[in-house]
């Protein structure tokens, strides 16, 4: 089982934000859980030129997302989905090992 799931609307938005930063030989997306939120929990998206020794890297439609191992065990079967409609636009984290997220998605808790 892959580490992160990256779905083509995903992968289209990340290209197109490395491109628009000229980044995109360069950087990775890195996928980052820290602690805060209001579930406990939370998600960090950013991009990154470093690769570090406990990094597992997903590689996705041309698009790399790494992920540290800390970070890892909470990210297992995730998919990292981007929505853009009338609704809301943005990444869209679907996480199976949220016991609880809070209202607003952006923290859960394990």
């Amino acid at each position: 089982m892959s580490v992160v799931n990256v779905t083509e609307a995903a992968a289209q938005q990340i290209k197109r934000l490395l491109d628009t930063e000229g980044k995109l030989d360069t950087h990775a997306l890195r996928m980052k859980v820290v602690g805060g939120g209001c579930s406990g929990l939370q998600y960090q998206l950013m991009f990154d030129d470093a690769e570090r020794e406990d990094d597992t890297e997903v590689k996705s439609e041309g698009v790399r997302v790494r992920v540290d191992e800390k970070s890892a065990l909470y990210l297992v079967g995730t998919t990292l989905d981007y929505i853009d409609s009338l609704m809301e636009s943005g990444f869209k984290i679907d996480n199976p090992n949220a016991a609880n997220t809070c209202g607003c998605g952006q923290s859960f808790g394990a």
